[in-house]
């Protein structure tokens, strides 16, 4: 909440806004033009027209971006929406695209540093890869964090393939004593706790491709299969 003061600033900066622009003939009502203000001077957006300057990081499939796919687009922090939804959004944006490359099952393409922190074009890799989801199992709250599993004192490289995203809880926890990790060879992340439990992280199937459609003859042979099942 905000303090009483402050609160009264605030609304009275934007009622002069108001005043000044139902006096010069705007036609929105008093309540409007305080709603707009407000969004606009939050973004930084100069004027009704001004392109938002704050970025939203939205990861979709190049078909999807093309309108030849409807598979849903992912929203960093937020989740997944619809493709025709990103789309119109991108629209009304300034729009800057970035490539991102996956391997056959669907992983995004690795990057190396061989400094201890990642560099923020890392950073931003694993957070983008991870889905901006905490790796720990079970955990759903937002990346807060990017490092190491196997520890960088131990050995571990500074990587795609031994970095994961964390949120601030879960990234303090594994510091403890006890606890263990290290990177998978498929791209998951294997934690061992103090009491010696393991527990495996997939890799996110966020970017996996979808099956490729059904051929005629596999279509014959599945309906002579359901056929069989349901005379037996």
């Amino acid at each position: 909440m905000l303090p009483v003061k402050d609160g009264v600033a605030v609304y009275a900066a934007l009622d002069r806004a108001a005043k000044a622009a139902q006096a010069a003939g705007d036609e929105r009502t008093r309540g409007q033009v305080m709603a707009d203000t407000l969004v606009d001077r939050v973004t930084g957006r100069e004027g009704v027209e001004a392109k938002p300057r704050i970025e939203v990081k939205v990861v979709m499939s190049a078909e999807a971006l093309t309108a030849d796919s409807d598979r849903p687009a992912m929203v960093e922090g937020y989740g997944p929406v619809p493709a025709a939804w990103a789309r119109e959004a991108l629209a009304d944006a300034e729009v800057f695209v970035r490539r991102l490359f996956t391997d056959p099952a669907g992983r995004l393409v690795a990057m190396e540093s061989r400094s201890r922190k990642a560099p923020d074009g890392l950073a931003e890799f694993i957070t983008t890869r991870d889905a901006g989801i905490c790796r720990t199992n079970g955990c759903d709250a937002p990346i807060r964090n990017v490092d190491h599993a196997q520890r960088h004192a131990d050995g571990g490289a500074t990587s795609a393939a031994n970095l994961q995203g964390l949120c601030e809880r879960c990234n303090q926890a594994k510091e403890a004593l006890g606890w263990q990790a290290r990177p998978g060879p498929d791209g998951s992340i294997i934690t061992i706790t103090p009491t010696g439990h393991v527990y495996t992280s997939p890799p996110p199937d966020t970017w996996r491709p979808d099956p490729p459609p059904l051929s005629r003859a596999e279509f014959m042979l599945r309906d002579v299969l359901l056929d069989y099942r349901l005379a037996a």
